[in-house]
């Protein structure tokens, strides 16, 4: 069943696929993806049926909890968002925006991060340093809150997918020889007005970019095939300037 993505995302990868899929190895044991977004490289590589076994993660704890109620309740999740479009007003979006999620069960955070996702403006996810969820309401006339086809395939290509709530090494770490693992870290900003990286209470930071690219070296050189999407700077260039070098446009 053809797979993509259930959730908007920041950065996410759904338009530049065409010009990516030149470049994916066309073989690999396992499949790893450390910021994992909307999951639009592993939805698209799970379609083609190039993912065997995956591990998963983001330090994002809604974002995986998400994908952990997709994958293993998508009935109650389902019934969480007829419930939210039953209801959707820009009132009750302020209502559920409020909420904190550690007072709710794994099914209603679940259900709490789509429908934000669906109706806040431009679907972003970002947390002010208190880590509350603080995008506005989005003026959408009829937001698509549950799309019960695009979950279940979701749901399906996530069955056997091994989730994990953390830092990027949590996944990193387990890559092994002849694996895959494809890193899309929040990008380095292009300007300094253009430093959006807040989909975490704790920003991604130049020191973190530099260390992320002493791990990919680590990775080459234990015989791990490794791709990373950045924005292209001359640090990022310069991080990465003994790997091959491919330009995507997007807008």
């Amino acid at each position: 069943m053809l797979s993509r993505p259930f959730l908007k995302w920041a950065g996410g990868k759904t338009r530049l696929l065409n010009q990516y899929k030149y470049l994916f190895p066309n073989c690999f044991r396992a499949y790893h993806e450390p910021f994992l977004g909307s999951g639009a490289v592993f939805f698209k590589l799970k379609s083609i049926n190039l993912i065997k076994t995956a591990q998963l993660g983001d330090r994002n704890s809604e974002l995986v909890n998400c994908y952990r109620m997709v994958r293993d309740a998508l009935s109650d999740v389902i019934l969480e968002l007829s419930k939210h479009q039953l209801n959707h007003s820009k009132e009750y979006f302020y209502n559920i925006r409020s909420l904190d999620p550690v007072d709710l069960d794994q099914v209603a955070r679940a259900g709490r991060t789509i429908y934000l996702n669906k109706t806040c403006f431009n679907g972003l996810f970002r947390l002010n340093r208190q880590g509350k969820f603080n995008v506005p309401f989005g003026r959408y006339s009829r937001p698509s809150i549950l799309n019960i086809n695009t979950l279940t395939s979701a749901s399906l290509a996530l069955e056997g997918t091994k989730l994990v709530d953390g830092d990027y090494r949590h996944i990193t770490d387990r890559a092994q020889l002849k694996d895959f693992v494809y890193i899309d870290p929040p990008y380095y900003p292009t300007s300094k007005t253009a430093n959006f990286t807040s989909y975490t209470a704790a920003a991604f930071t130049e020191i973190h970019q530099r260390e992320l690219a002493t791990i990919v070296k680590d990775l080459t050189n234990s015989g791990v095939s490794v791709m990373v999407s950045n924005s292209d700077t001359h640090l990022i260039r310069e991080l990465y300037k003994e790997f091959y070098q491919h330009r995507v446009q997007t807008s």
